[in-house]
């Protein structure tokens, strides 16, 4: 089946859950362009700052070795090492400063882009990487295509930039003939310096494009489909079947927890056989009488037969089991407002010699 179909269906805007995945699978938003601007404004800073000073650093400190060759005696292997040693250190005090600029230039049109992170999924091997036919979609896709525009564009930002940039000097190719040698590297600089620049100026529209285009596709690719939005509510929802059965699971372990405390109880206060509510008081514990458990229909008359088995008293008070059930949840004690009708009830069953009994 086409994949058309499905890209047309993708309609809705990615979710925050989406996006986040795709952050952590490390697929982001990237330009490559901005980092090849960032290279060529690395030599172009270089060029003018660096190169000129360095090569000058670099010519006293080794013209010796081609003034007075005689002046170095090399008769073994250590003197050689120690002369190569030398021209290592000055060649790396002409290299280091020039590679730095350009390290820090990469690391900053990474970061200026994206947060960094690790992604260890990026660097896994993955058959697809190899596929024949990903292969195709990728060269001959939309994403191929961009590419092809954007390699047609810069080819073409050179040659423009090459013919403004060298056109305007071409008087200086013609002067170099009559120029001391010493001269011809600082105009060749100076050229390439103006090549650059023109380069780089021209790039900066490329860059900006790119960052729109990579940013908006790769949006577009995060696009998801209703159900598929339907689908992530439900996972982070959870799926009404599976809510409905965790909640029938708690209900059952928490009927059961009452039924255990039932025994635990000094007396219950029912309606006849609608509402059941049982409550202990223990004086030497202190506070008010506490619910160890409640119900109604089935589960009152469940805890009606555990009371009988277990010798509690019970007192059949229709308005009072019924605003209990109501108004106070297990293991809480009783509100203020029912101090006086438990006690009363409490003294009545002193009065008749069914004392609350108190559990072992």
């Amino acid at each position: 089946m086409s994949d058309a179909p499905d890209k047309e269906s993708k309609t809705e805007e990615a979710t925050e859950k989406k996006v986040r995945d795709s952050l952590e699978k490390g697929r982001i938003p990237y330009s490559r362009e901005a980092a090849t601007l960032s290279t060529m404004l690395a030599i172009l800073i270089a060029a003018v700052f660096l190169l000129s000073e360095n090569a000058v650093k670099l010519r006293f400190s080794l013209e010796g070795f081609i003034d007075q060759p005689g002046s170095f005696l090399i008769s073994n292997g250590a003197d050689a090492s120690a002369i190569l040693m030398v021209v290592s250190i000055e060649a790396a005090k002409f290299v280091l400063p020039i590679v730095l600029v350009l390290a820090i230039a990469g690391v900053l049109a990474s970061l200026l882009q994206n947060q960094p992170s690790f992604v260890g999924d990026r660097i896994q091997p993955k058959l697809e990487r190899i596929s024949i036919f990903k292969g195709f979609t990728r060269i001959f896709g939309v994403q191929g295509q961009v590419e092809f525009l954007k390699s047609l564009f810069k080819l073409s930002i050179v040659a423009f930039s090459g013919y403004i940039a060298l056109g305007a000097s071409y008087r200086d190719f013609f002067n170099v003939l009559f120029m001391e040698p010493t001269a011809v590297p600082s105009l060749m600089l100076d050229l390439s310096v103006r090549f650059l620049s023109a380069i780089v100026t021209a790039t900066l529209v490329l860059v900006a494009a790119d960052i729109a285009w990579s940013r908006f596709s790769w949006r577009k690719e995060l696009m998801m489909t209703k159900q598929e939005v339907k689908d992530e509510h439900k996972q982070a929802e959870g799926d009404p079947l599976v809510r409905m059965r965790l909640r029938s699971l708690q209900r059952d372990r928490s009927r059961r927890r009452m039924m255990q405390a039932v025994p635990k109880a000094t007396l219950i206060v029912a309606n006849p056989t609608h509402y059941s509510v049982a409550l202990r008081y223990v004086r030497e514990e202190g506070g008010a009488p506490v619910v160890v458990a409640k119900g109604k229909d089935l589960i009152a008359l469940k805890i009606r037969f555990i009371a009988e088995q277990n010798g509690i008293p019970i007192y059949e008070d229709r308005s009072l089991a019924r605003s209990l059930y109501a108004s106070v949840e297990v293991d809480k004690m009783i509100p203020p407002e029912f101090y006086k009708a438990v006690a009363g009830i409490i003294l009545f069953l002193a009065q008749k010699g069914q004392q609350a009994r108190r559990p072992v």
